[in-house]
């Protein structure tokens, strides 16, 4: 069983950053790979950004790359979402989510969420 945990959503102007942190707790931490989620209002939730805990190969959503670091401290047991240059489109419920092995792009893919955190983009 894994249960995730997210923190340090918030309130930032345009341009701005915030690091979004998820605690994993488990046993087989480095059998995971972790995604990062978010879901705006009235839209589906989409992909942000994973790693495979097991080697730390990074994926990104093409309007997040260059702006979004996907980091995990395996000593920890956390994973992190440095997010810069924030605009309000970024604006979301952010959420982590855990699957067995392998990177997905699919919020189908992924067993395990935790309860997301506030990310608001004011411009």
């Amino acid at each position: 069983q894994v249960q995730l945990t997210e923190s340090g959503g918030g309130l930032v102007q345009a341009g701005g950053s915030l690091r979004l942190s998820c605690a994993v707790s488990g046993r087989t931490f480095s059998y995971y790979a972790v995604g990062w989620f978010r879901q705006a209002p009235w839209k589906d939730r989409e992909f942000v950004a994973d790693i495979s805990l097991s080697d730390s190969t990074t994926r990104y959503e093409d309007s997040v790359k260059g702006r979004f670091t996907i980091v995990t401290d395996n000593a920890e047991k956390m994973v992190y979402l440095q997010m810069s240059s924030l605009k309000p489109e970024d604006t979301a419920v952010y959420f982590c989510a855990a699957r067995f092995l392998f990177l997905g792009t699919s919020p189908a893919a992924y067993k395990y969420w935790g309860q997301g955190t506030q990310v608001t983009v004011s411009s």
